[in-house]
Order: C-alpha cells, then sequence, then structure tokens
C-alpha cells in the first residue's frame, strides 16, 4: 500500500521541507509494546502434566511452565523499561476446571488478572457460559446474588468483598438475537506516548467464535453472533474515522499451525487463520486464542501486506508479546517493523510474591470447601458398567437432569438422558462415588464431600430441556453403537428400553421396546428432553437430536444441580440396574 510505504521513508529518519521550506527531521516512532494471555481458564496454580504446565521447543525440550505468581513475574519482566505497554487477553479467562476457582463463581480468577494488569478483555465463549447479564453485573460490577460469602462475592485474599474485574470485557460480534444490539462494547481505545509527550491512539477490535451462542456448550439462545470479517471491517472503518489508524484485531477464535512449535508458522488453518487472510487491511495485527495452540505466523492482509496472527497456548503457559512501531504524525503502524514471540512461562524466575499468596489463600479455601459434608449415601455410585451399559452413576446423573428440569414450568421434560462412555469427546461423569472411606479430608463411610460431588458430575455445562420428535429419540438410541464401538446413554428412571444385538447397527432398538412413563415410543409425536448442551450439539458423537426446538435452559448448571439434588434427597443410593435390557 502506498501510505505504508510512505510511513516506512519517514521512519527512515528522512529530513522532509515543513512550512517556509524549513528542513525538520521526522519524529522518532512510537514504540508499543502488547502483552497477551488467553485461554487462561483459571488455572491458578502450577501444573506438571503435559497439557496443563508443559511446552516443547523445536528440539524435543520440555519445559515446565504455567502458574499465575510465574505469569506476574515474567509480565512484569518483559513490562521494564518500556513506556507504553499494554496487557490484555483474548477472551476464557475464567469458567475454568480447577476446583478453587470453579466452587467460588471464578472470583478468583478476576482477582488474579486485575493483579496481572490485564486492562481488557475480548469475551470468550466461555465468559457467555452462565448468561450475558451474569458477564456484565457479577463478573465486571460486582454484583452478588444469593447469600454473600457462600453463593457470591466471597472474600478475597485481602479480606474484602468481591467487587468485579477492573477491566471491561468487550465483542462487537455477539448481539441480542432481538434487537442485533451488542451486548458488550465492540472495541476499546488506549493512548500511547511517544517523544516530547505526543499521545496516540491504539484500537482494539474485539470479537468472539461465531459458534458460541448455539454451537458451543455455553448455549445462549437469546445471543446471535454477526461474521467476524465484515463486522471487523465495519469497527475498523469506524476506528479510523475517529482518527485511530493502529488497530489491532484481538480474535477469541482458533487456528493451528502443527509442528513448527509456538513460535513456529507450519501450514497454518482454522477460522482465525482465514480471517487473517480476508480482514480488512486496516487492522495490523491479529490476536487470538480458542483452539488451545500456539503458534507465530505472519500472513499477507489482502492488500499484500504482511501482518501477524500469534495465539499462546492456554492456561498460562505462554505470553505473547507484539512490538509495534507508529509513526506519531500519520498514526500509523510501520508494519515491516513489527515484530511477534511467544515467551513460554517458565519457572525458573522467582514467582510475584503477591499474585502467590492470593493464590495460596484460594488453593486453602477450596480445600476446605472441598472437604464439607454434603450428603449421605446408601451404597456405591460407581461408573462401571453392567453388561448393557448402565451403571448406578450413570442413572443417577440422568435423575438429576430430570429433577433439574421438573423444577420449573418451561423446563419440564418427558425424559433425561446422559451419555456415559462418549463416541468422541468426553463425558460429564468423572468419577465414582465411593461408600466406603476415601483419602479425601472431611470423608467418611457413607458420605459424600462437597468436592467429591462436584468432581464427580459435570464441566460447567448447561442442562437444557428440548422439543425433540419420538425418532429422534429413537435414532439417539441407535447411535449408541457406531462402527463395532459401543457408547451407551443413561436414561432417567421414568425410561425402559430393551435392545437385540444380534441385528446390525442402526436396527437394534425397536420404538415399541422403549417406554416413556408407561407407553411406548411413538416416533410420530414430539417429547421434552432433558440433557446437557454438550450433547445436543453432537459433541459427544451422537448426531440425532440435529434440529432440536424450544430450548429451554434449566437453572443451575451440572455441578450445582448435582449439588441440589444431593441435598434434596438424602440419603441418596444406587438404583436397581433394570433401565436397559438387552
Amino acid at each position: 500500500m502506498v501510505r505504508r510505504a510512505a510511513v516506512a521513508v519517514l521512519a527512515a529518519g528522512a529530513v522532509v521541507a515543513g512550512f517556509g521550506g524549513t528542513a525538520t527531521a521526522a519524529p522518532a516512532p512510537v514504540d508499543v509494546q502488547l502483552l497477551a494471555i488467553t485461554d487462561f481458564h483459571g488455572y491458578l496454580r502450577p501444573y506438571d502434566d503435559a497439557a496443563n504446565g508443559q511446552v516443547k521447543l523445536p528440539d524435543g525440550t520440555v519445559l515446565k511452565v504455567g502458574g499465575a505468581a510465574y505469569n506476574a513475574a515474567h509480565l512484569k519482566k518483559l513490562r521494564e523499561g518500556k513506556q507504553n505497554s499494554i496487557t490484555f487477553s483474548a477472551g476464557d479467562n475464567f469458567s475454568g476446571w480447577p476446583f478453587e476457582v470453579d466452587a467460588f463463581q471464578d472470583e478468583p480468577t478476576v482477582e488474579v488478572l486485575n493483579a496481572l494488569g490485564v486492562q481488557f478483555s475480548a469475551a470468550g465463549n466461555h465468559e457467555l457460559d452462565v448468561s450475558s447479564e451474569f458477564l456484565k453485573d457479577h463478573m465486571e460490577r460486582g454484583r452478588c446474588f444469593g447469600k454473600v460469602d457462600v453463593d457470591s462475592c466471597f472474600t478475597d485474599s485481602t479480606g474484602r468483598r468481591f467487587k468485579g474485574a477492573k477491566f471491561p470485557f468487550l465483542s462487537a460480534n455477539i448481539v441480542d438475537a432481538r434487537t442485533s444490539r451488542p451486548i458488550l462494547k465492540p472495541y476499546n481505545v488506549e493512548w500511547v506516548r511517544g517523544s516530547g509527550g505526543r499521545r496516540v491512539p491504539v484500537g482494539f477490535i474485539n470479537l468472539t467464535a461465531v459458534e458460541t451462542p448455539t454451537g458451543s456448550t455455553s448455549y445462549q439462545p437469546g445471543l446471535k453472533a454477526l461474521p467476524l470479517v465484515e463486522t471487523a471491517a465495519k469497527y475498523a472503518a469506524e476506528l479510523r474515522r475517529k482518527g485511530v489508524k493502529a488497530i489491532v484485531a484481538n480474535v477469541h477464535e482458533g487456528g493451528q499451525a502443527d509442528g513448527a512449535g509456538f513460535n513456529g508458522c507450519n501450514k497454518p488453518s482454522g477460522p482465525v487463520i482465514d480471517f487473517a487472510r480476508a480482514a480488512t487491511p486496516d487492522i495490523d495485527a491479529i490476536v487470538t486464542g480458542h483452539w488451545h495452540a500456539g503458534f507465530n505466523c505472519s500472513i499477507p492482509d489482502p492488500a499484500g501486506n504482511p501482518r501477524p496472527v500469534i495465539e499462546g497456548l492456554n492456561h498460562g503457559r505462554l505470553i505473547s508479546e507484539l512490538g509495534l512501531k507508529i509513526d506519531p504524525r500519520t498514526r500509523e503502524v510501520l508494519r515491516e517493523h513489527t515484530t511477534a514471540v511467544n515467551h513460554p512461562v517458565t519457572r525458573d524466575i522467582a514467582p510475584d510474591p503477591a499474585v502467590a499468596k492470593t493464590v495460596d489463600y484460594w488453593r486453602v479455601r477450596g480445600d476446605k470447601r472441598a472437604a464439607e459434608p454434603l450428603a449421605k449415601q446408601t451404597g456405591d455410585l460407581a461408573r462401571t458398567p453392567n453388561a448393557h451399559g448402565e451403571s448406578t452413576l450413570g442413572d443417577l446423573a440422568a435423575d438429576v437432569q430430570l429433577w433439574t428440569a421438573q423444577q420449573n414450568r418451561k423446563g419440564r421434560a418427558d425424559l433425561a438422558l446422559i451419555s456415559t462412555k462418549p463416541l468422541k469427546g468426553s463425558t460429564a461423569l468423572a468419577r465414582d462415588l465411593p461408600f466406603a472411606k476415601g483419602t479425601s479430608p472431611g470423608d467418611a463411610d457413607g458420605t459424600i464431600t462437597f468436592g467429591e460431588a462436584w468432581s464427580a458430575y459435570g464441566y460447567g455445562n448447561p442442562i437444557l430441556t428440548v422439543t425433540v420428535t419420538g425418532e429422534q429419540i429413537h435414532q439417539a438410541l441407535e447411535q449408541q453403537w457406531q462402527g463395532g464401538r459401543f457408547g451407551p446413554l443413561a436414561v432417567s428412571r421414568n425410561v425402559r428400553y430393551r435392545y437385540d444385538a444380534t441385528h446390525p447397527e442402526g436396527d437394534r432398538v425397536d420404538p415399541k421396546d422403549v417406554i416413556i412413563n408407561g407407553r411406548p415410543l411413538d416416533t410420530s409425536r414430539d417429547y421434552r428432553l432433558a440433557t446437557l448442551a454438550y450433547t445436543l450439539i453432537g459433541a459427544d458423537g451422537y448426531s440425532a437430536f440435529t434440529g432440536f426446538r424450544q430450548a429451554y435452559r434449566n437453572q443451575p448448571a451440572d455441578h450445582e444441580a448435582f449439588v441440589a439434588y444431593l441435598k434434596a434427597h438424602p440419603p441418596v443410593g444406587p438404583a436397581p440396574l433394570d433401565r436397559v435390557n438387552g
């Protein structure tokens, strides 16, 4: 582009004629450091396993990385000597899986992100796991619900009540499905200073994965996603009209570049790579997340100019750093001088003591809450299946989903089911609940602790009640057998069915042998089904429910629903394994 070439000449220190013929030296470019994290997911503690606490260098060397206190130390070191440093996140900061954050409404994660100096964040799909109102009112503004320090607004490591994030969450393309109005601000502008104190704006357009509203486990049918490329172009043009010429896209959308290490770019692919190739040339750099990948690419924009596209893995293992040089007169980024690198968050430096104290506070408090006795049980609740794929924990989980749905008239369901050994993806059944005392603190024979219940069932997924046809239920039961594999579905206590394994796949369940509330399954009528969003969108391998209708999102989500069920049904015990027969 002509304007890029022109600013490059200025950056080289050319002397130009000013008004009246006076020679004037071009001002020095403004140096700007961008520091980004992504997909933190509340991983405050350092972990040692490959998925959460390691990175591999191209030569095969494995480094132990991660932990919030080490993130803080590395960020502080990277900022040293930088006049203009901006720290932000590409989304999925919370709705994480560590117990010490999950059981406290992800408030510990927000406390740590505040301490890390995060200035803004794109809304990832998991920021919307509960609702847009929860994100705005509770996570941002600190509004309480339920009982303070029991249900929300927990006392933090400083002894004060949770007050919310000190930074905003933004999304340009997630809008209200009814009004098409953005639910969050689409962009933000940060101001930096050059020599002589001249201020220059840098704009950030924040974007969220397009499948977030109804194609992800967040499942928010009241929301709609606008396309990334068109939305980015709209707001880039708006920013330029306002005089903002340096523009960064902060995109929570996936990509990968396998086999070249976290600072390489080998055969890049994925939605964010497609976005990078098509997005307006007015965008100077792209920071991304969502796929938990690590790569560092330079992909030409539609005008042929190089543009960095970088993602920094997940769970605090990498920090992405971009260096921009901006001409203070034109406010344009000098593209040819842009740098990008992913830094591993190694543990060979001293951890930040203040953040380490915060992490330890929530670890101790998490351990205390996990040890709280929650319910009594009369026998083992286990995932081990019998010959027909039925298990005591699977049956209990299906009953939990039906009961949860029945608590509200809009959610009432005819039946419930849950995948117990999915054909792909993961199952919400993660841990057995044995009757005998285990090694967990607070446990005893016949006692289920809060931590045991939380770990046994759920991954922060909503229980939906949806309308499906009887034939869809029939096909789901048939899809338990695929390619010689068996992925059993547990059904609620009001359902019985039999199958014939001697028949070919796809013809093993006769609808007349499926009994719901005492009546044979009618393939021509509609039923209300309660199950997890994960199953309904086909994430665990059953496509039969594609096109489900009239979705109602029950409250609470899976973890909390299980806790509520156990409290409401003392004691709980294993049901007879008589719901499925072959």
